[in-house]
C-alpha cells in the first residue's frame, strides 16, 4: 500500500461526521458505540495471536525474551504492558521488554519524527544481542513506522521470532515476519486518531499475549494470582485472601503463613499443603518448574 490515505484508520467515520455539533452525551455514545466493535475485530485475529503466544512461551521457557517495539501510542502501550508483568506475576524484568522510538522521553511527550528513524531502532536493539531464543513484536497501527519495520528486520536477521501487529486490513509498509496480527478497527471517531480504537485494540492484544504466556508458564493457580509477591498492604491483603480461599485457613493464620513464606503466596501454599518449611517448599516448587498445581496434586 503506497498511499497512507487509503488506510482504514485514515478514513472519515460516517457515524461521527457531525461530532462537533453533538451534545456531550451524544459524543460519548458515539465513542462507546464505535468501541463496541473492537473485541469483534480482535476475535478474527485469535489464530495469529495464538501463533505469537506459542513463540513467546518458547522464548521465556528457553531463557529468551519478548520485546515490544513501537512508536507513539503503540510504543507507550508496549512499555505499559511490559512494565506490569513483573509485579503481577513475580516475573523477571527481562521476560517482557518494551521499547519506544525516541526513548523514555517519548513516554511523556510526542517526539515527532522518531517513528521514521530506521537506524535508531537498530541502535536501540543492538545492546540486547537478540538471538533465536527471542521474540520481537512490532506494533504499528498503520504499518507506517519505519522504526518498527527496521526493528522487525533486525530481529529476523538475528534469528528471533517476529510478529507484526497492525490495525488495518493491510499495513502501509510490509516486511517479512513469522506472524501478522491484523485487527481491522476501521475509521476512528476523530479521523486518524489511532490513540482511540486502534490503541484500545493494541492494548487488548498485548494483554492477551502476555497474560496467556504467564498462565501457561504456571504463574496462576486456577485464575488466582498466586505468583504475586506481597510487597505492600494491598498485596498482603490480596495474598492473604488467596491463601484463605485455597486452603480454608482463617485470616490470621493465612497471613502468618504468608509472612513465614517471605511474602510469597505460592510458597505459602506449598508450605501449607505439604506441611514443610521454606527451604523444602522452594525445592518442591523448583522440582515442579514453578507450577503450583503440580506440587499440590502430588
Amino acid at each position: 500500500m503506497n498511499n497512507r490515505g487509503d488506510l482504514n484508520t485514515e478514513q472519515q467515520n460516517e457515524n461521527s461526521l457531525n461530532i462537533d455539533k453533538m451534545e456531550v452525551e451524544e459524543i460519548l455514545h458515539a465513542i462507546n458505540n464505535e468501541d463496541a466493535s473492537i473485541a469483534i475485530a480482535i476475535k478474527t485475529a485469535i489464530p495469529q495471536i495464538k501463533e505469537t503466544v506459542n513463540h513467546t512461551i518458547f522464548s521465556i521457557k528457553n531463557g529468551g525474551r519478548v520485546f515490544y517495539v513501537g512508536a507513539g501510542t503503540s510504543g507507550r502501550l508496549g512499555v505499559l504492558d511490559a512494565s506490569e508483568i513483573p509485579p503481577t506475576f513475580s516475573a523477571s524484568t527481562d521476560n517482557f521488554i518494551g521499547i519506544i522510538s525516541g526513548g523514555d522521553e517519548a513516554l511523556r511527550r510526542s517526539i515527532e519524527g522518531a517513528e521514521d528513524n530506521a537506524t535508531e531502532a537498530i541502535k536501540d536493539l543492538e545492546g540486547f544481542k537478540l538471538d533465536n531464543k527471542d521474540t520481537l513484536i512490532g506494533i504499528s497501527c498503520s504499518g507506517a513506522a519505519s522504526y518498527v519495520i527496521s526493528a522487525l528486520d533486525h530481529a529476523r536477521e538475528r534469528g528471533a521470532s517476529t510478529t507484526y501487529i497492525v490495525t488495518n486490513p493491510q499495513p502501509h509498509m510490509m516486511t517479512e515476519v513469522d506472524t501478522i496480527i491484523y485487527a481491522d478497527t476501521g475509521p476512528e471517531v476523530i479521523t486518524g486518531s489511532t490513540r482511540m480504537k486502534a490503541g484500545t485494540a493494541t492494548k487488548m492484544i498485548l494483554n492477551m499475549i502476555s497474560t496467556t504466556t504467564m498462565v501457561k508458564l504456571g504463574k496462576v493457580y486456577g485464575n488466582l494470582m498466586v505468583d504475586l509477591m506481597a510487597v505492600n498492604d494491598k498485596l498482603i491483603d490480596r495474598g492473604t485472601r488467596i491463601i484463605m480461599q485455597v486452603t480454608g485457613l482463617d485470616h490470621e493464620r493465612a497471613k502468618e503463613r504468608l509472612m513465614e513464606a517471605d511474602r510469597s503466596v505460592k510458597l505459602a501454599l506449598v508450605m501449607e499443603f505439604h506441611h514443610c518449611d521454606v527451604n523444602e517448599g522452594r525445592r518442591k516448587l523448583k522440582d515442579a518448574n514453578g507450577y503450583l498445581n503440580r506440587v499440590i496434586e502430588l
